[in-house]
């Protein structure tokens, strides 16, 4: 039983990390590399857990007020601590790799990352809750962090190439964006969780079901584009 429910838990990213690798068309990264990037991740977790304990410490009482409860711990706990240890770990695994040279890289990168995080936390979760815990986190929860991967890598993949072009300004615009955006899309998500709710529980699965939707268009996207995309003349020494 247990077994099973190790590979339910590992299985959603599993699928997750496939789909993306065989949407690099250009140039394929090593797995060595994507390994390296899902171990990152799941190291995240760590210094994550300390920074949502210190700043859940520090924040409003659930007694007082449950929906500012509900939106501190989903935006300035959940989102901010986990979406800024993943990002860190991210740009220390794969921001001067060699590899790094067009626009998908970033996606393929930023999802690598997110899903090591996903697996290490449903392992967790699924292995104390069992197969309903499986089933409803391998749609929800862990879809979730690979939507915020494929954005934070659509605009990590901006912020190297405008590094590479000397563009100091845009690529620290790009980098801001690369924390800000999934961290919104963690943020509504955890609040509408957190909540737990009848109304908010099927405005939780609709924007589930549009995140999926515009994920898997922008990853489409620069799929489709990267054909085009000027290879990154870089300076490693």
């Amino acid at each position: 039983m247990e077994t099973n429910l190790l590979f339910l838990a590992l299985l959603p990213g599993i699928l997750i990390i496939i789909f993306i690798f065989r949407k690099d068309k250009v140039e394929h990264e090593p797995w060595p590399l994507i390994f390296k990037l899902v171990l990152f991740g799941a190291i995240s977790c760590v210094p994550a857990i300390f920074a949502e304990q210190f700043m859940t410490a520090i924040g409003p009482s659930n007694d007082t007020n449950p929906i500012a409860f509900a939106v501190y711990e989903a935006f300035l706990v959940a989102a901010l601590c986990e979406e800024v240890c993943k990002f860190l770990l991210l740009r220390l695994g794969s921001w001067r790799n060699k590899n790094f040279n067009y626009r998908f890289d970033g996606i393929v990168y930023g999802v690598a990352v997110a899903v090591g995080f996903a697996l290490l936390e449903n392992v967790m979760y699924v292995m104390e809750g069992g197969l309903y815990v499986a089933l409803m986190r391998g749609v929800l929860a862990v879809p979730l962090h690979a939507f915020c991967g494929v954005f934070m890598g659509v605009f990590y993949g901006a912020a190297k190439r405008y590094s590479i072009e000397g563009k100091s300004s845009q690529s620290f615009k790009a980098t801001l964006l690369a924390l800000i955006v999934p961290m919104i899309i963690h943020g509504i998500y955890d609040s509408l969780a957190f909540m737990g709710e009848y109304g908010t529980t099927i405005i939780l699965l609709a924007f589930v079901l549009f995140m999926y939707i515009v994920a898997v268009k922008a990853v489409n996207k620069y799929s489709r584009e990267d054909w085009s995309a000027a290879f990154y003349r870089q300076n490693l020494s």
